[in-house]
């Protein structure tokens, strides 16, 4: 057992990202059902619906489960204390400082754990006083910071600038990718597209299974000028393109975005015009598996590499 599973009392290392549309409850139980840790992905959630995915997470697992948190959100103070009041033991925030409610959530006996995108940001974490740090490459899906540094660049680069508990995510999908960033520090993986296609992740079916038929270079990284997003191909993200190859403002790509965009894709299964975020890991894989089918394979994975690791 390393800093990271004493930290969360699991298993396993391994943490499931608190994905927009694809992490409710169904998801982050089974996780940590099978020895992992489940997260809830608030970020796509109002208020009264993140409380009922905690209580139904409740009900599901008695192991522990967490709750992802983007700092930006609209109705932040509003879910913080939902947290509070419902008991959660686990946050992961990201996409703000950690300064701001680190130390709130700590008080009411919270394990905080903060997203970032390069080393200056991790330091900034480990003076807010988190208890481990998510370092996150660019080749994830979603959100990415704008340094566009890669995760086997970004992990050994943050090792170095902090003690605390390093967690690595951004292309991160197999055993022997879990076994490759801990040679390079980190000391647990945090997982969002594998998950995100699995029977349990609510994303819808028609989007799970057009991400499952992605070749390489089917992902690009586009709306700098807003907040950089890993796009999947399709007529959405050609409009996007075209917007941007010909220099449209910030105001004009959030004209083109518009509201509820990637409800559509990613939930509602609007594979044309919806706003689809996947990791470039997605082209690895070709069908539906289960979480328990998953977190089996990972392990399994990772414990090959370690003992071929030893035939160097």
């Amino acid at each position: 057992m390393n800093r990271i599973s004493s930290l969360f009392g699991i298993q396993y290392p391994i943490i499931q990202a608190g994905m927009v549309w694809c992490s409710g409850w169904k998801l982050a139980s089974a996780v940590s059902n099978a020895g992992g840790l489940g997260l809830i992905g608030s970020g796509s959630m109002h208020p009264e619906v993140l409380r009922e995915h905690i209580r139904k997470c409740k009900a599901a697992t008695d192991k522990p489960f967490g709750v992802n948190i983007p700092l930006m959100y609209p109705q932040i103070d509003e879910i913080m204390n939902i947290i509070a009041d419902e008991g959660v033991k686990i946050v992961f925030t990201s996409a703000g400082n950690p300064k701001t409610w680190t130390s709130w959530l700590k008080e009411r006996g919270i394990i905080v754990a903060h997203v970032v995108s390069s080393a200056k940001f991790a330091a900034k974490c480990e003076a807010a006083g988190v208890d481990a740090i998510v370092a996150e490459g660019f080749e994830a899906g979603g959100h990415n910071g704008r340094e566009e540094t890669t995760t086997l660049c970004l992990i050994p680069s943050v090792r170095k600038a902090t003690t605390l508990p390093l967690i690595a995510a951004g292309g991160i999908a197999t055993g022997e990718a879990i076994f490759a960033v801990s040679v390079l520090g980190a000391e647990g993986a945090q997982i969002g597209t594998r998950f995100a296609l699995t029977t349990e992740s609510s994303a819808s079916d028609a989007f799970k299974e057009y991400c499952l038929k992605l070749d390489e270079g089917d992902t690009k990284l586009h709306l700098k000028k807003l907040a950089p997003t890993r796009l999947v191909k399709n007529a959405f993200r050609d409009a996007v393109e075209e917007a941007e190859n010909r220099g449209a403002s910030a105001e004009e790509l959030r004209e083109i975005l518009g509201k509820g965009r990637a409800k559509k894709g990613i939930f509602e299964g609007e594979i044309d015009e919806g706003e689809l975020e996947i990791g470039q890991i997605a082209s690895l894989f070709s069908k539906i598996e289960t979480v328990d089918e998953v977190m089996h394979e990972l392990v399994d994975t990772y414990q090959i590499a370690v003992a071929k690791s030893y035939l160097w």
